[in-house]
């Protein structure tokens, strides 16, 4: 959509901030300085003020005052454009840059993990595999993440928190309407409901595999055909006789319907992927992605820098937006239907969505300078761990290794910091220092028990040597002694 000619200069600034941070994504060689992400952050506010001064400005020629402050809490009250976009983008980066330098308890960082939770959520509610044990965490991350903008708002400008009440209201109403959606489950069929949701994503798993196993495959059908076998006239019953017909049968009969339509396209295609021609691009990617994903998710403690999952993002919602009604359109077969291979793309991308918001989550307080250090002092501490839970016996000569690199982070300290290379306190100082408290009292205790071990070495010694020395005088008094009849005789 256009804009009039007077916010152009909004959003040369806007596109403006918007490179700095991506050629700032791009230097790797240097770590984040938290100073550069602050000021791109605070130049963003700026233009963002006179964004919204010059977008109410307009809107009031068709609202009034109470008529915006009445709408503005549930919804957009414009179509977005150009500056709209560029603002999403450029909170999206600086969400991520705020993770990055190990603010996570800043209301910028909480951004990124909304929208990705919410992209989550419209593809569960779009599915509808999903159980009450499924929206739990959810729920329970909203609320954290709403706890920090609550603490953190006195920091940031109203507009900024306005936006973050807003879109974390909208992951509430959908997270409600989700639930409100298994409210009619019959508690008699929660624990049906339960396995075949897990049975679909089972199957899903399956169809998204180049060469599923027949045998699990097989084993995975069986059981359906046991819980369909139980169905009387389509129906699920339950209690004596099956006499009982619990309401909410759809949700369940939709989960069974589901699972035999993938197992038939697995078995139709005969047990390897099968897609149209035009499919097949967004499949490799799609595919390549997850592996990365899947990689990071892997060594993130040492690999990640959380704004390289903006690529990411980017490509997925790309990805994602090329969907109608659901349903990658392009090769559409003859009779007009969604080109083959829809459960498998869907697997994927809903897949990749969740590894990076399983990243995402997991992001430590701790910036990137100082993470190597958090690493290697909380492997030393795994291993101290490990070494003091077998026991002995051991020498001091095994420990030297531990001594050297804490003596190393020792070093670094001064005046119970670690400084950044431009002068600066990196955040993550509490954690990391507490890990190296941690590992000095294990390597005293490590210490300590050499120790004792060496003293019970030596009471040993001792006592196998009084040992030693009273057979030695038994015998000598016998040999003074002589045999026992000498006397007599």
């Amino acid at each position: 959509m256009s804009f009039p000619i007077e916010e152009s200069p909004i959003l040369e600034a806007l596109s403006s901030i918007r490179n700095r941070l991506t050629a700032l994504k791009r230097d790797t060689v240097d770590f984040v300085k938290p100073k550069d992400v602050v000021s791109l952050y605070q130049a963003t506010v700026k233009q963002g003020k006179s964004y919204l001064i010059s977008l109410k400005a307009r809107l009031l020629n068709f609202f009034t005052v109470d008529q915006l402050n009445e709408i503005r809490a549930v919804s957009e009250p414009h179509q977005p454009n150009r500056i709209d976009t560029t603002l999403a983008d450029i909170f999206s980066l600086l969400s991520l840059f705020f993770l990055t330098i190990g603010r996570t308890k800043e209301c910028p960082a909480i951004y990124s993990q909304v929208a990705s939770i919410r992209q989550l959520l419209d593809h569960m509610r779009e599915s509808m595999v999903y159980s009450e044990a499924d929206l739990g965490p959810f729920q329970k991350r909203l609320a954290e993440l709403r706890q920090i903008v609550q603490d953190d708002a006195a920091n940031h400008p109203p507009a900024m928190i306005e936006l973050l009440e807003r879109k974390l209201g909208q992951c509430d109403d959908i997270l409600r309407e989700m639930m409100d959606s298994l409210s009619v489950l019959s508690p008699e069929l929660v624990p049906l409901h339960q396995r075949l949701v897990t049975m679909r994503r089972q199957f899903a798993t399956l169809a998204a595999k180049e060469q599923p196993s027949k045998t699990e495959l097989q084993k995975l059908i069986d059981e359906l055909r046991k819980i369909d076998a139980k169905r009387v006239d389509g129906k699920f019953c339950v209690g004596p006789g099956a006499s009982s017909v619990p309401p909410s049968q759809a949700i369940c009969s939709s989960l069974v319907e589901d699972c035999y339509d993938i197992a038939h396209e697995i078995k139709a295609r005969g047990y390897s992927i099968s897609l149209a021609d035009e499919l097949k691009p967004v499949y490799e990617r799609l595919k390549e992605m997850r592996a990365e994903l899947e990689r990071l998710s892997l060594t993130h403690r040492w690999t990640l820098r959380e704004t390289d999952l903006y690529n990411y993002t980017v490509a997925l919602r790309d990805i994602d937006q090329m969907r109608h009604q659901g349903k990658w359109n392009v090769g559409e077969s003859i009779d007009g239907k969604p080109g083959q291979g829809q459960y498998v793309l869907l697997y994927l991308l809903r897949r990749c969505y969740g590894l990076i918001y399983s990243l995402l989550s997991s992001s430590e307080p701790v910036s990137e300078e100082l993470m190597p250090i958090a690493n290697k002092l909380s492997t030393v501490k795994k291993v101290l761990n490990e070494v003091l839970r077998y026991g002995g016996p051991f020498h001091p000569r095994e420990l030297y290794p531990y001594q050297l690199a804490l003596f190393q982070v020792d070093g670094m300290v001064k005046d119970g910091k670690i400084m950044g290379k431009d002068g600066t306190i990196p955040e993550g100082q509490g954690i990391v220092m507490a890990h190296l408290s941690e590992c000095h009292e294990l390597l005293e205790m490590l210490k300590e028990s050499m120790e004792n071990e060496s003293d019970e070495d030596d009471e040993e010694e001792e006592d196998e040597e009084e040992e030693e020395d009273a057979e030695e005088s038994e015998g000598f008094e016998e040999i003074h002694k002589g045999p026992p009849d000498s006397e007599e005789e």
